[in-house]
């Protein structure tokens, strides 16, 4: 790993890390109540620290489930910047949320955080009936970073014949870490995420290239995605990761995996949290009725 890369990942650990966790101001759901406790799951890579978010006391006793992992490049340790996405679903699709805090990079590289990530959902699912959860009725997924750990969830799940989510939900999620990033077009001049940011991100978290067309590293490389979970995946129509997304839902579509895909356009990265409101709005409502449909049936 490049000596530079790691100094500046640190740096916008530090930088990055506060801003990330604030939301646009009509994005807060402040009307929504916040109903938590803090969980702590041992793990094969440590111990990991979670967020469980309650549906409201008229939701069925032992509720569904949704794991749900933050984005920030695989760098950023801010699991509170989904705060407002796990109230609004915990509130709307009458479901429990975890809130995933795994490890990030360059001090946990891959695959860390895809052992965390894969170890705790494995452990919601087996543990339901102690902690208030219909862990049979399981879905899962994530923002950015977040949607390509879910991604390696669900693979890692299949192929060990553990068990299967009723959903996996890819938001914006990076999918092709072995391509350049120059190679990433958007069509606006000044996208939230450039190349060099880009590459920071993929060499401190897969600090060994030959790692990097790994499918649980890069999924949309992948020739074998039958027997996936159904999947939602969300694109932003300026977001340099918008084609990887694109390829992967018709890629999982042609391998006879249930999807639902949908490109808010005018929009760029990391719109469900930054907006603007009316389009973060309209696609955390498809995360929230989608998640009802393939969990309270």
């Amino acid at each position: 790993m490049p000596f530079g890369s790691r100094l500046q990942a640190r740096g916008m650990q530090l930088l990055l890390g506060r801003v990330m966790a604030r939301v646009h101001e009509d994005l807060r759901f402040t009307d929504i109540p916040k109903r938590t406790e803090v969980l702590r799951v041992e793990t094969g890579a440590g111990p990991v620290t979670s967020t469980v978010y309650r549906p409201p006391a008229t939701a069925e006793a032992h509720a569904p489930v949704y794991v749900n992992f933050h984005g920030g490049g695989f760098v950023i340790a801010r699991p509170e910047q989904d705060d407002h996405i796990c109230r609004y679903l915990a509130a709307e699709a009458g479901c429990v949320v975890v809130n995933v805090d795994y490890a990030v990079a360059p001090q946990r590289p891959f695959p860390v955080p895809v052992t965390q990530a894969y170890d705790v959902t494995a452990w919601v699912v087996e543990n339901g009936a102690a902690n208030g959860w219909d862990g049979s009725r399981l879905a899962v997924g994530g923002h950015s970073a977040g949607g390509n750990l879910t991604a390696a969830v669900c693979r890692t799940a299949r192929d060990r014949g553990t068990f299967t989510p009723r959903l996996q939900i890819l938001d914006s999620a990076p999918l092709d870490q072995h391509a350049d990033p120059a190679t990433k077009q958007s069509p606006i001049a000044r996208p939230l995420l450039g190349p060099r940011l880009m590459r920071i991100f993929t060499d401190v978290y897969v600090p060994d290239p030959a790692d990097r067309a790994d499918p649980l590293v890069s999924p949309a490389l992948a020739d074998d995605l039958a027997g996936l979970p159904p999947a939602l995946v969300i694109t932003a129509e300026n977001d340099r990761l918008r084609d990887e997304g694109d390829a992967y839902a018709k890629a999982l579509e042609a391998a006879g995996v249930p999807v639902t895909h949908r490109v808010f356009t005018g929009v760029d990265h990391y719109f469900t949290h930054t907006g603007p409101a009316t389009a973060a709005k309209e696609a955390l409502e498809l995360m929230a009725t989608t998640l009802r449909g393939a969990l309270h049936e």
